[in-house]
């Protein structure tokens, strides 16, 4: 699943594409991929122009003129794609919206049919189930409110990650790469943590996640960016994939462990056990 970076990635590339473009059509190829019982609203994005394309969490949400929006959450193989009008869209192609004197459309893509398009009144926003419960932004966050998040936290320190309602836009790839770099075993309980610990972990955070933005991401199967280039921090991940290659800071091989059915690389030697123990 794309995560902050990735989304990140296409929300910057799309705005400056997108912004003040007038939408001329509207096709719903694969109807289930919108969540709106009532579909006139959508139709009712024709003639708006794009106010804007920003990111919250790991999904993306294209604004518009008058008070409208558009979410749309990628999940496992989802892409949007803007694509000259006429090159052949293919049987993945579930929703297309044309604009205006331009020669390119915005086309979502999905093999595996998990993702989905709202479109919601901006005024309703904060009451979106997909929005209103995220977690703060983790390139937003202080040291003084991040320390704040984990106090009576006893939740182990991957999962706390993954949790959205913890912190929006994690995911599994930079979990572990966040980890990695404030030498913090993923098992580690949150209650275990230091001060420095905490700042060490800040600092890994914003350091990864803003390195991960400036390649464009990782591409680790199936994301492209919107117009369908590669990312490329996978060339940088340092545990994430690398099980049982050597780490590149001490040498020890990198183990894989399994916390809540995902997988979890992490080097033994650099990222000490901190009263842990795996759930297998």
């Amino acid at each position: 699943m794309p995560e902050l970076p990735e989304v990140e990635t296409i929300a910057q590339r799309l705005s400056s594409k997108l912004k003040s473009l007038e939408i001329s059509s509207v096709r719903i190829i694969y109807p289930p991929v919108l969540k709106n019982e009532d579909l006139s609203i959508i139709h009712d994005l024709k003639g708006r122009k794009v106010a804007g394309v920003r990111r919250r969490g790991k999904m993306l949400l294209i604004d518009f003129e008058r008070n409208l929006s558009l979410l749309v959450h990628l999940k496992m193989t989802g892409q949007l794609l803007f694509c000259p009008k006429e090159e052949p869209s293919d049987k993945h192609t579930h929703f297309i919206l044309s604009f205006k004197d331009e020669k390119r459309e915005l086309r979502f893509r999905d093999v595996r049919k998990f993702g989905f398009i709202s479109c919601i009144r901006n005024l309703d926003i904060s009451c979106v189930a997909e929005l209103k419960n995220l977690g703060p932004e983790p390139l937003e966050i202080d040291s003084t409110f991040f320390k704040k998040l984990f106090q009576g936290r006893k939740a182990r320190l991957k999962s706390l990650l993954l949790n959205q309602n913890f912190i929006a836009g994690i995911g599994n790839i930079y979990a572990d790469e966040i980890l990695f770099q404030a030498k913090l075993h993923p098992l580690t309980p949150a209650s275990n943590l230091g001060d420095n610990d905490l700042k060490q972990l800040l600092k890994a955070m914003r350091e990864v996640l803003r390195k991960a933005i400036i390649h464009k991401g990782s591409s680790i199967r199936t994301f492209t960016n919107a117009e369908g280039q590669r990312g490329k921090f996978q060339n940088y991940h340092r545990v994430y994939g690398r099980e049982s290659l050597s780490c590149f800071i001490c040498r020890e091989k990198i183990k894989r462990l399994r916390l809540g059915g995902r997988s979890s690389f992490y080097c033994p030697s650099c990222q000490k056990e901190k009263n842990c123990e795996p759930n297998n």
